[in-house]
């Protein structure tokens, strides 16, 4: 784009789904359904770990900080889209342009990490099953966690650092429901050649290396379960990996439809909407593959949800007692 149309752009606009006011109360009510089963299944995915000790371990720990991941990728996008829907504006501001894309790269670069280690932990609970309490312990798990927050906090700061000091032009259209980077990046005047390198190398390494990481630990678990002589033995070997595999195909073949559509300047509907299947529809099911498939989370969700129903039960006791003795 030429210099001349450079200027200090206040506000981006966000076209989202539909033009139509007809579409706004529809897709509102959608996108509202399916951010508040986000929220609660991830959260009660959370309230179940800490509150039962039987889940006190490596496995349901990086489970945990993933449904966490998970609040925080999705409340990065969707509440602006539902108060940009219900009030009939598609503005956001610079400033809270910059600030959706640092947390969302934080959040989306978190899930990537938060999935390897737990590749990794499957790995080492199937292949060295007698060395797991000594490789996984706490301090090593802990480590973990928090490298994977410091690289995703890093890299979001560094490419947000570098779009601060981008001019953009006049006509500051995003076609998009959120400030995505690449899209952004394409209304900037100034040169953009290192955020697009930054962006292309570190995308490229958070997408090949995370993911061989798996593959490699899946290789690794499928031949040791080969090896196991019992149907059962491979059945239970095979189950407690089951679950953790289909969040991964779910994630990487999403994001990778993401990937590709956003390579290009012009961005699709089919593009849209592989969007929303990468940052609301995944986070939204991820609780749910979790817990139909695990009987120990199962289990400590009854036993939350009687205790839940119990304390609300004796709440409302107690306040029809004060409320006879009054």
């Amino acid at each position: 784009m030429k210099p001349g149309n450079q200027t200090k752009v206040v506000e981006f606009l966000l076209l989202g789904f539909s033009q139509d006011a007809q579409d706004q109360p529809v897709l509102f009510g959608l996108f509202l359904s399916m951010y508040l089963i986000t929220v609660l299944g991830n959260l009660l995915i959370i309230l179940a770990v800490t509150s039962d000790p039987h889940l006190y371990t490596p496995m349901y720990f990086f489970l945990s900080n993933l449904s966490l991941a998970d609040i925080g990728f999705t409340s990065t996008t969707v509440p602006k889209m539902l108060m940009n829907l219900q009030t009939g504006t598609k503005s956001i501001t610079f400033a809270g342009c910059i600030t959706q894309m640092y947390f969302f790269m934080v959040f989306g670069g978190l899930d990537t990490f938060l999935l390897t280690v737990m590749a990794y932990d499957r790995f080492v609970a199937i292949c060295h099953p007698l060395y797991y309490p000594t490789i996984m312990n706490p301090q090593l798990c802990g480590l973990l966690v928090l490298v994977s927050w410091a690289i995703s906090f890093s890299y979001s700061l560094i490419q947000s650092l570098l779009i601060l000091h981008l001019s953009f032009c006049t006509n500051a259209v995003i076609p998009h429901f959120y400030c995505e980077l690449a899209q952004t990046l394409t209304l900037a005047c100034s040169d953009t050649l290192i955020n697009h390198i930054l962006l292309y190398v570190v995308t490229s390494l958070l997408g090949f290396v995370p993911l061989s990481g798996i593959l490699f630990s899946y290789v690794q678990i499928v031949s040791s379960i080969t090896r196991i002589p019992s149907a059962d033995g491979k059945y239970k070997a095979f189950s407690t990996c089951g679950s953790h595999l289909s969040v991964v195909s779910l994630f990487y073949g999403t994001g990778l439809g993401v990937y590709l559509s956003t390579g290009t300047s012009s961005f699709s509907r089919e593009g849209m909407v592989a969007s929303v299947m990468y940052t609301v529809v995944t986070p939204m099911l991820n609780p749910f593959i979790y817990s139909l498939r695990n009987r120990d989370i199962k289990t400590a969700l009854r036993t939350l949800l009687s205790r839940m129903l119990h304390w609300a039960w004796s709440s409302q006791a107690v306040g029809r007692g004060l409320a006879v003795s009054e």
